[in-house]
């Protein structure tokens, strides 16, 4: 039996109640999934996916990831709701190259780890199924693993085992109806230019569970613990001076009350420049390298190639004493006393949850 998968959280639990009910049946894992966006997201699910493949004993192929061509079959469909038409056409998408995949490899019968799913439909899925059985000839296998309990033992299995737990779908539309619903900031969609690893990002995360496997590998004990913190998103800044656009850099968790400020440079203590308002800071670039005993040779290298998050937190605190403060750092080449500048930042703060490894060692 091909067995469709989704995700680790549906897959871990699905295919071991299949194990059970098909106890004579070989099953292979099939990660087809051109619906998940962005494309580090992807990478995550299936990272996770292969772990839990591999603790089951179950071989696992992955399909290919041809997202231009899921995102034109639903083009028009981008505002149907969760369970709507677009859920049908992904499914079909999805469902259909499964039993393609099937007969290549000589199977009967296919099955997705998508009927385990919460916020999927089984009636939904099982009609999908049944037309793609007589068109390929393969049997779809649709049990029904939710009821008597079967979702608290999902969720309970998955908190066990550690796996990595994703709060959407998949897809950019089901993503920005929830967030929006939520009240939430979409940050699985941004990435920025610098390729900072930006806290609690999807980037962060890949990291984290690659870290995960490599202590498994070791024989260590850990724990994935989450903790509340404050998060931060820069969207976009700028510096002008005289109707010019200056390179510049704006340090992590640099907050403006308002976007645009217009600022005169009043005095300088110990190659630390102070602005009149917001609380703004500015330092040039070989005080930043200084401190951060960087060798950067322009501004634009540090955008190119910025230092860790983790480092620009260390760097704010060597420049304000005060490890609970949103004033904005600026880094410019040069910086002299009575400039003025012409200021836009527009950035976000929110409430977020933060995953890390602790090893018991």
């Amino acid at each position: 039996m091909l067995v469709h998968i989704c995700c680790s959280v549906d897959s871990h639990f699905f295919l071991q109640k299949l194990q059970d009910a098909y106890p004579d049946e070989k099953l292979i894992s099939f990660f087809y999934n051109p619906n998940i966006h962005p494309f580090s997201e992807y990478q995550l699910r299936l990272l996770d996916v292969k772990r839990s493949c591999k603790m089951l004993g179950i071989e696992l192929i992955e399909g290919e990831y041809n997202y231009e061509e899921w995102i034109n079959s639903v083009k028009g469909l981008e505002n149907e709701p969760e369970k709507g038409t677009r859920c049908d056409i992904c499914f079909d998408n999805r469902l259909e190259t499964t039993a393609k995949e099937a007969v290549k490899l000589g199977e009967t019968s296919i099955a997705t780890t998508l009927l385990t799913s919460p916020k999927k439909s089984i009636e939904q899925l099982k009609a999908v199924g049944e037309n793609i059985k007589h068109t390929y000839c393969v049997d779809f296998v649709a049990p029904d693993f939710r009821k008597d309990g079967g979702t608290q033992e999902q969720f309970a299995l998955a908190k066990k085992d550690m796996l990595y737990h994703q709060d959407y779908c998949g897809c950019i539309y089901a993503l920005s109806k929830q967030r929006d619903g939520q009240k939430k900031v979409a940050d699985e969609l941004f990435s920025p230019i610098s390729k900072q690893i930006q806290p609690e990002s999807i980037e962060e995360k890949i990291e984290l569970y690659k870290k995960r496997t490599k202590l498994e590998e070791r024989g260590e004990k850990y724990k994935i613990v989450r903790d509340k913190f404050l998060n931060y998103r820069l969207l976009r800044a700028y510096v002008e001076c005289e109707n010019e656009i200056l390179p510049s850099y704006f340090l992590n968790y640099s907050i403006f009350k308002r976007k645009f400020q217009k600022i005169k440079i009043e005095y300088k203590i110990k190659d630390i420049y102070f602005a009149n308002r917001e609380s703004i800071k500015l330092i040039t670039l070989s005080t930043f390298n200084k401190l951060l005993k960087s060798t950067y040779h322009n501004i634009q290298d540090i955008i190119n190639f910025p230092p860790t998050f983790e480092q620009e937190i260390l760097l704010r605190n060597k420049i304000i004493y005060n490890n609970y403060t949103f004033s904005p750092i600026i880094v410019l080449k040069d910086i002299e006393v009575n400039s003025k500048y012409k200021l836009y930042l527009n950035a976000l703060t929110y409430e977020d949850t933060r995953e890390s490894l602790v090893t018991f060692s």
